[in-house]
């Protein structure tokens, strides 16, 4: 699909598209082959963090959901430029936003490239709490703890340290590189109990334009869903 100038400042995969994408789902449970932290481990993780963090505050660099849902109490943000990354829909899922009888795909970070996207501040009454619900929710599995990393970033104040979620190490192939035409494939027919991947796109999509925020890559995405949703 080649997009027209017109098409390139317009969003094609529009909230009726997205419609075409919901269903009631079951929760299947984990994701297969893939184990959940216990209790034990996710307040370990989050006390190692924050002893990271030491009495400096903790910021958390959002490219994605965090942006439109962080499910945190956000003291402060500001726009944020992650050198060497990029964002891609490169990781294989079966739960959430998919199932295994139809996979789907969610965002991570990739090197190479740049990421625009926010900075957002925990409040330090709460801040060891929010950190524990915010591993819980983004690194419920032991075979992808290293993929919370924490991040230089480039604000207008200054390099800023941040931690982020789901940044791709090369230790093992839990992210792999999708051609755009076969993500868009993927991510039109991928609905699971929390949605649809088309629903994740969209509202990314979105709050990133409202932030100022363009991303390339997942306009061309947005705009290749929209027609594969289109052809029915």
């Amino acid at each position: 699909m080649e997009m027209t100038t017109a098409s390139r400042d317009v969003m094609l995969l529009t909230p009726e598209l997205v419609a075409l994408t919901l269903r009631v789902v079951p929760d299947e449970g984990p994701e297969p082959r893939w184990t959940l932290h216990s209790e034990d481990e996710l307040d370990a993780l989050a006390e190692k963090i924050d002893r990271e963090a030491g009495p400096d505050p903790i910021w958390i660099f959002a490219y994605g959901s965090l942006i439109w849902n962080p499910e945190f109490k956000v003291d402060a943000r500001e726009r944020a430029t992650a050198y060497g990354w990029h964002r891609a829909f490169s990781l294989r899922i079966e739960r959430w936003r998919a199932t295994s009888a139809q996979p789907g795909l969610m965002m991570a970070l990739e090197r190479g490239g740049r990421c625009d996207g926010l900075i957002l501040r925990l409040s330090q009454e709460s801040r060891r709490q929010d950190l524990r619900a915010l591993l819980a929710r983004e690194i419920p599995y032991r075979e992808v703890v290293d993929m919370v990393r924490w991040l230089p970033v480039k604000t207008a104040h200054g390099t800023q340290r941040a931690l982020t979620f789901w940044a791709s190490t090369k230790r093992h192939a839990l992210t792999t590189p999708v051609p755009l035409v076969e993500a868009a494939s993927a991510i039109a027919r991928a609905c699971g109990p929390a949605g649809s991947c088309a629903q994740y796109l969209r509202n990314t999509v979105a709050d990133l334009s409202e932030e100022g925020i363009r991303d390339r890559n997942l306009w061309q995405l947005q705009a290749l869903v929209a027609e594969e949703l289109t052809k029915g």
